[in-house]
């Protein structure tokens, strides 16, 4: 069992980071994982989940990720819209984007 009182701020806020990173990325994992299952069952009856839900089909082709987390490669960037707080961190810390380029 890890001892919190007897780590320092700096520590305590780096273990802050990494279990908040941790939950995002568990609460994206099983949101995928729903949808997918979602979107199997609507398959298996026939039907898209859109044509169910009566959302609007997507338009264009999805966007390839160009960037990458170095400490967790789940969270990825396409470099369009807003910066990632993960890439902003990066920034700030002295890396560039093409250190996170995948």
């Amino acid at each position: 069992m890890l001892d919190l009182e007897n780590l320092s701020l700096k520590e305590l806020r780096d273990l802050r980071t990494q279990v908040d990173r941790s939950i995002a990325s568990f609460e994206e994992r099983k949101r995928r994982e729903a949808m997918a299952a979602v979107e199997e069952a609507a398959r298996e009856h026939g039907f898209s989940l859109n044509e169910l839900t009566g959302g609007k089909a997507r338009r264009g082709a999805r966007v390839a990720a160009k960037y990458a987390n170095p400490e967790d490669p789940s969270q990825t960037w396409t470099g369009r819209g807003r910066r990632p707080r993960w890439v902003q961190d990066a920034l700030g810390s002295g890396k560039s984007l093409e250190d996170l380029a995948i």
